[in-house]
């Protein structure tokens, strides 16, 4: 079966974030006060094959923890969707 999994990386809630400390910054400086405390991540989009949706989870999480994410700075949650 085909899948296509989308995966949200942020930094974690106790890390300062620079890009949206900026982009913070930025919101203010246009006029845009009631915008406030933004955090910038990832967006990762893929297709996988695999036998089922179990199967095609446990890979999922396997490339996010070996690969695609860094456990110490940054969380993430997937989404599947059969193609």
């Amino acid at each position: 079966m085909k899948f296509k999994a989308e995966i949200d990386i942020m930094p974690l809630p106790a890390l300062l974030d620079p890009q949206g400390k900026a982009v913070t910054s930025g919101m203010e400086s246009m006029g845009l006060i009631e915008i406030d405390n933004v955090r910038i991540g990832k967006h990762i989009s893929l297709m996988i094959d695999a036998a089922d949706e179990s199967v095609a989870r446990s890979k999922v999480d396997e490339a996010c923890k070996k690969l695609l994410v860094n456990e110490i700075m940054e969380n993430y949650t997937f989404k599947l969707e059969t193609v």
